[in-house]
């Protein structure tokens, strides 16, 4: 299956670091890597020179039209999310929508996603700082405030800078499966499977620094997961009391300590579908459920499909 062509919006006055997260994730790797790169075309409304927020400008080639064969729209960034987008911009993203393409937008880039109306009645999360400005100009928009990220199917929005990296391994992930997102992710230092349902605004977001209590115990979690892992099991991991540890778990990654559990055993249970011929049986095993059934109960909970389906549409190494 060829790689999904990619179209990244791009405004004057463009945040340089969030107009790179796309090519980031999802475009060619250095040295090359297992996956084929998704084509990568940035466009304007006006071709030519952008000034950028870091005082430089850049030269964009492309005018909108490169959204009208683009398998998948990406909106960076928007300067003023109190502004709406030019017709242009909003007119191009509702005809890509109304085509079949799917349409991301990322950090501020949700208020032109959802000036084209393309995110009513759906699922959303922008940044939380702007929050209230949003629900005031969307009413229409489910609004989730606290998502790093939300997949409403055929538009998927992420919250702010580091979330926009989440939002497109997500993305990665259910094209190409998670196995590859991963490799993505250990390429450019990050955390490989962050929930979107999880906080946006947390102490800090990886779990895996040696020198901290709560990275300590997950780490042990990880390397475990085939086991019951209790609560008070890890929380003398991290030498700590079961209560401190749950509170202190929470502050460190915005979800409680059976639910990220259950996340990582869910993630687990991907790869051994996408890489391996085990037996759902033994794979339920392996990632610490008590049987099949239950490994079936929580794969449909997390991804909406059976761990049997999950792996027929990932065998080839890309979704059907």
């Amino acid at each position: 299956m060829p790689a999904p062509s990619v179209a990244v919006i791009a405004f004057d006055g463009i945040s340089p670091f969030h107009l790179s997260v796309p090519s980031l994730v999802l475009g060619p790797e250095n040295p090359p890597g297992e996956a084929e790169p998704w084509p990568i075309e940035i466009c304007a409304g006006r071709p030519g020179s952008l000034r950028t927020s870091a005082g430089y400008e850049i030269v964009v080639p492309r005018g909108l039209d490169a959204t009208e064969t683009a398998d998948i729209v990406i909106v960076p960034w928007w300067s003023d999310p109190a502004t709406p987008a030019p017709a242009p911009v909003v007119s191009a993203i509702r005809a890509a929508h109304l085509r079949g393409a799917t349409i991301v937008g990322l950090c501020l880039g949700v208020f032109p996603v959802a000036d084209a109306g393309v995110l009513d009645g759906r699922g959303a999360t922008t940044h939380w700082k702007w929050i209230e400005t949003f629900r005031r100009r969307f009413p229409e928009v489910r609004l989730d405030p606290a998502a790093l990220y939300v997949d409403a199917g055929a538009v998927l929005t992420g919250a702010g800078a580091s979330a926009g990296i989440d939002t497109c391994l997500h993305l990665l992930a259910s094209r190409i499966g998670q196995s590859a997102a991963n490799r993505v992710a250990r390429r450019i230092v990050a955390s490989p499977h962050r929930r979107g349902g999880q906080a946006q605004f947390i102490e800090q977001p990886a779990v895996s620094e040696s020198d901290d209590p709560v990275g300590r115990a997950c780490e042990w979690a990880l390397a475990h997961l085939d086991g019951s892992l209790p609560i008070d099991e890890l929380a003398a991991r991290a030498h700590l009391s079961r209560s401190t540890f749950t509170r202190a778990f929470r502050r460190r990654t915005g979800s409680s300590v059976a639910r990220w559990v259950t996340q990582q055993r869910v993630s687990r249970a991907r790869e051994l579908l996408e890489r391996t011929d085990l037996a759902v049986e033994a794979i339920a095993d392996a990632c610490g459920f008590s049987g099949a059934a239950i490994l079936r109960e929580h794969f449909r909970a997390e991804l909406g499909t059976t761990p049997a389906s999950y792996r027929e549409a990932f065998r080839a190494g890309a979704l059907n």
